[in-house]
C-alpha cells in the first residue's frame, strides 16, 4: 500500500483559468476537462516520458488512458521521436503528394488486409462521417443504424443527435439515425424490417466492454449485404490493440469499411478510412461517377505525423506491443480483483472490459454505478501517484510500474471501504466528477 504524498496545483490552477477564458471549457477534448477530474487533480500535462508524466507544478505520475488512448508505445517514445526529427528538413506539407503518403498507404494496407484502399486523415469522427457519405452515396438511402451500446462515434450531427448533448442540431437530422443492440442481430433485423431499403450504414465497434457472441459479428456483415446496406466497423480504439491485424484480424470477420485511428501514430495525429475498393473509389475522380467528394483535408497528411504512423506501425509489426498490451492489463485486472476482495468491495470496484483496453466499476452501497465513488476513487489513486481515469496501458508500462499502481489502488481502495460506510462526504474533495455526455435510447 502507497502512502498519500501532499500535491500541489498551484501553477496548473492558475493556468487552467486563465485557458477557461479563452477556450470553451478549458480544453480541445471534452474527456479532458476539469469536470472528468476531481478537484485534487493536475490541470495541464506539460510533459512524458514512457508512461510517466509530469503536470505544470512539477508532480510525477504513473499514466493510465495514455492520451485517450493514442499513445500506445508511450510518451515521446524514442524511435518514433528519431523517426519524426529525421524527416523535418524535407518539409512538412507540400503541393502534390509526398512519397510518404505511398509508403504510409502501403504500410498500413499490409497491416489491414481486409482493405483495398486507405484515405488518411486526423481523427476519427471525420473519418466516420466520410464512411457514412461514402455508404449514403454507394447505396443511395440516407438512414444509418448506430450500436446503441458504443458511446461515441463521430462528433457530426448523425451521431451526436442521440445524445443529451444535442443542442444546434436541425430536429430532420433525428429521422436520419437508428439504433441496435451489441450482440443482438434480432434488433438490428427489425430496424431494417421498420425501414425497408433505407438504411444505408450500420455502424458498431467490433468489441467494447463485450465480446462479440459466437457469430454475430459475421452475421451482422451478411445481414447488412442480404439488406443491402454497408457494414462499418469503427476501430478506432480496437485498432492495433486487440490485434497486429486490428478486432477484424482477431474475429477474422472483414467488413466493407473501417476506421483507424488513435493507436496508428502513438500520439500523433493519424486517422484512416479503410475499405472495399467499389465503396472508396467513389471518391477518387477517375470517373465521371465517382463524385463522391470524400476527404479533403489540408494537414490530413502532413509528413511528421506520416512518418510517426510508419514507425509506429513498424514497431507493432516487429516488437510484441499488443501481447504486452495484454499482459500488463492482465496483471492489473488481477492486482485490482485481488485487493478489492480484501476491502469486501469486490461487487463495488472491479475490472471491466479486455485486459488490453481494462476500465473499472465504481459503485456505490446501492450497487448502482456513482459518480461520487468514480471521483474519489481518481482522487486517491492521484494522491498516491497515479493518474488512472482508465486502466489502458502502454508498451511502456514496466512490471514495476503495474505493482506501483496495485499498491496505489490498495491505498484507494482503503478510503473508498471507508466511504462505503461513511459516505463521500468528508473524504471527497469538491463536486463529483460528470459523463461528458449522456445517450439517449
Amino acid at each position: 500500500m502507497i502512502a498519500t504524498r501532499h500535491v500541489e496545483f498551484t501553477r496548473g490552477k492558475q493556468l487552467a483559468a486563465r485557458l477557461r477564458q479563452i477556450v470553451p471549457g478549458g480544453c480541445h477534448t471534452y474527456a479532458k476537462g476539469d469536470d472528468q477530474y476531481p478537484e485534487l487533480a493536475p490541470p495541464l500535462i506539460a510533459r512524458g516520458r514512457g508512461c510517466h508524466v509530469w503536470d505544470v507544478d512539477g508532480n510525477e505520475f504513473i499514466e493510465y488512458g495514455m492520451g485517450l488512448r493514442a499513445v500506445t508505445l508511450g510518451h515521446a517514445y524514442p524511435r518514433v521521436i528519431e523517426a519524426i526529427k529525421a524527416c523535418l528538413d524535407r518539409g512538412t506539407n507540400f503541393t502534390r503528394p509526398a512519397p510518404d503518403e505511398l509508403a504510409c498507404a502501403e504500410a498500413f494496407l499490409a497491416l489491414v488486409p481486409g482493405a483495398d484502399m486507405v484515405k488518411f486523415t486526423k481523427d476519427g469522427s471525420t473519418a466516420t462521417s466520410a464512411a457514412l457519405k461514402l455508404a449514403r452515396a454507394h447505396t443511395g438511402r440516407d438512414l444509418v443504424a448506430i450500436c446503441a451500446e458504443h458511446p461515441f462515434f463521430s462528433y457530426d450531427d448523425w451521431f451526436i443527435c442521440t445524445t443529451t448533448s444535442d443542442a444546434g442540431i436541425p430536429r430532420v437530422v433525428y429521422e436520419q439515425t437508428v439504433q441496435f443492440r451489441y450482440n443482438d442481430l434480432e434488433s438490428l433485423r427489425a430496424q431494417f424490417a421498420a425501414h425497408p431499403g433505407k438504411i444505408a450504414a450500420v455502424f458498431l465497434e467490433p468489441s467494447r466492454i463485450e465480446e462479440p457472441a459466437p457469430g454475430f459479428l459475421a452475421g451482422l456483415v451478411a445481414l447488412c449485404h442480404a439488406e443491402g446496406a454497408v457494414a462499418v466497423f469503427d476501430e478506432t480504439i480496437t485498432g492495433f490493440r486487440w490485434h497486429l491485424n486490428g478486432a477484424q484480424g482477431c474475429y477474422g470477420v472483414v467488413p466493407d469499411l473501417s476506421i483507424f485511428g488513435k493507436a496508428m501514430a502513438n500520439g500523433f495525429s493519424q486517422s484512416a478510412l479503410a475499405g472495399k475498393r467499389e465503396l472508396m473509389r467513389l471518391g477518387s475522380r477517375e470517373r465521371p461517377g465517382d463524385d463522391v467528394f470524400l476527404l479533403s483535408t489540408t494537414h490530413g497528411v502532413e509528413t511528421p505525423s506520416l512518418v510517426a504512423a510508419m514507425a509506429t506501425m513498424e514497431i507493432y509489426r516487429t516488437e510484441p506491443v499488443v501481447e504486452h498490451l495484454h499482459r500488463a492489463g492482465t496483471r492489473i485486472a488481477d492486482g485490482l480483483r485481488q485487493v478489492s476482495a480484501r476491502h469486501g468491495l469486490t461487487a463495488y470496484v472491479e475490472p471491466v472490459g479486455r485486459p488490453c483496453n481494462l476500465f473499472f466499476s465504481t459503485r456505490g452501497p446501492d450497487g448502482k454505478p456513482s459518480q461520487p465513488y468514480r471521483t474519489l476513487f481518481l482522487q486517491e489513486l492521484i494522491k498516491r501517484g497515479v493518474l488512472g481515469p482508465s486502466f489502458v496501458t502502454s508498451y511502456s508500462h514496466s512490471d514495476e510500474d503495474v505493482d506501483r499502481t496495485i499498491a496505489a489502488v490498495d491505498g484507494a481502495l482503503a478510503v473508498y471501504a471507508r466511504a462505503m460506510t461513511d459516505g463521500t462526504d468528508g473524504l471527497l474533495v469538491g463536486p463529483p466528477s460528470r459523463p461528458v455526455f449522456g445517450r439517449r435510447p
